[in-house]
């Protein structure tokens, strides 16, 4: 049996109503709306919004859902100490993944809402991918030319250029010149049950986790 069974009603009732500003701040964090969360959750927006007031008590079931969607675990969305995590991260430990491909290094730390990789893409790999998904991504150009389409404006991008964009806004990528492109790629929400990996075809057909 759980620590969280065992629990005197009364323990869980306060221990669930203190959810509710947690779920408002990290809904905050993540640069997401009422409405966008709620669907990737499977809830309604005026649920999620009684959620967030402490007008409702969520369920297992959609503490598990909304942990999801904000990259985080139930047990910290109960306010439990998580276990650290390391702020540092070496470049001997980065190992390279291929899907679809790309190539990209992790940068950043695991279990975060927020996902920092280094990227290589090779010319004329899944250019014509579209993609949409809730979060935010911001790129940044090291090496050679990116191709750019966000909805129906394309744009170029060199070494040095940057773009920071809302990822529901339908957009692909692609190298311009035939010795691909390398970036540094920065993403919210890749924990999220909804949210596709700008990387390669479906990630599921890779092994890539989104």
């Amino acid at each position: 049996m759980s620590s969280t069974e065992s629990e005197h009603p009364a323990q869980q009732a306060e221990a669930l109503s203190a959810v509710a500003p947690q779920l408002r701040d990290l809904r905050r964090r993540a640069a997401l709306t009422l409405e966008t969360a709620a669907r990737a959750a499977g809830l309604s927006p005026a649920h999620l919004s009684r959620l967030e007031t402490g007008h409702r008590q969520p369920s297992l079931p959609m503490l598990l859902a909304l942990a999801r969607v904000y990259g985080t675990t139930v047990s910290e969305l109960l306010g439990e100490t998580a276990a650290d995590r390391n702020a540092v991260v070496r470049a001997a430990t980065m190992e390279p993944t291929r899907a679809g491909g790309w190539t990209y290094w992790q940068t950043g730390a695991s279990g975060r809402a927020m996902q920092a990789l280094r990227v290589h893409v090779p010319y004329g790999s899944q250019g014509d991918i579209v993609r949409v998904h809730p979060g935010e991504e911001w790129l940044h150009v090291l090496r050679g030319r990116l191709r750019l389409r966000l909805a129906d404006t394309t744009e170029l991008l060199g070494p040095g250029d940057s773009a920071h964009f809302d990822s529901l806004t339908p957009h692909r990528i692609a190298a311009q010149d035939a010795d691909g492109v390398e970036l540094l790629f920065v993403h919210t929400l890749l924990q999220s049950p909804t949210a596709t990996l700008c990387l390669g075809p479906d990630p599921s057909e890779n092994g890539v986790t989104s």
